[in-house]
């Protein structure tokens, strides 16, 4: 184990870690036509990802003329549905993100994804492309419950974030990210975090408030060094 400032990293999945819009996309639309909507460029998905998929679809509705709550909570389950079944068609690690994660273990530091992705989902996707192994744990949008008004307790909340430190062994805990939902949650959780300009930024990189901005996963361990 060499000297080094974290004890544990946290990633986000979508957009951090894996490249899944094509997989999401694809499962918006048919969610869409199955609804009598028309379909939407897939690479429109990417703008959408950081508040879950419950967001990204109902965006795409309402730019559409919407539909009432009922109506549109059973499209969502045939998202989800169908999500199931295709997560993982597509999706793929980013370049050096094995690298940059095997890296880190052979620091002895701890990985830990943090996702708004449900848990379930979040873990058939790493599985099946063989990248789960690394974390100590895998956290989901649905894996914190949910708060008095109804609401998933994910990120921008903290408590993703810090259950995952603890969950990691404790120590200092720096996270990975692209979008405003982490940035917000680190900033809540009182941890440092990394933009990673690659991702799907639904601001422009260097205003998302992160303590470094890194263009690839090749630059994550200089940036957790330097921070």
């Amino acid at each position: 184990m060499t000297d080094f400032p974290f004890d544990a990293v946290g990633f986000d999945l979508d957009g951090t870690l894996l490249d899944t819009f094509r997989d999401l996309g694809a499962a918006v639309n048919y969610a869409l036509e199955q609804g009598g909507f028309k379909p939407v460029p897939v690479g429109t998905s990417k703008d959408l990802i950081g508040g879950g998929a419950k967001i990204m679809l109902s965006q795409a509705i309402e730019a559409q003329g919407g539909l009432p709550k009922d109506e549109f909570k059973a499209l969502y389950k045939k998202m989800l549905a169908y999500y199931s079944e295709h997560n993982a068609v597509h999706s793929a690690p980013y370049p050096h993100a094995r690298e940059a994660v095997a890296e880190l273990k052979s620091r002895g530091v701890k990985v830990a994804v943090v996702t708004n992705k449900f848990e379930d989902f979040a873990r058939s996707i790493l599985t099946q492309i063989d990248f789960i192994e690394p974390f100590e744990t895998v956290i989901g949008g649905d894996s914190m419950g949910k708060n008095a008004d109804g609401q998933y307790l994910s990120k921008p909340h903290p408590d993703p974030l810090i259950e995952a430190r603890a969950r990691c062994g404790g120590g200092t805990f720096a996270f990975v990210g692209d979008s405003t939902y982490d940035v917000r949650a680190a900033r809540a959780a009182g941890v440092p975090v990394i933009a990673a300009a690659y991702g799907y930024c639904d601001k422009p990189p260097h205003e998302l408030g992160g303590d470094a901005v890194i263009d690839s996963l090749d630059g994550l361990i200089s940036a957790l060094e330097g921070l």
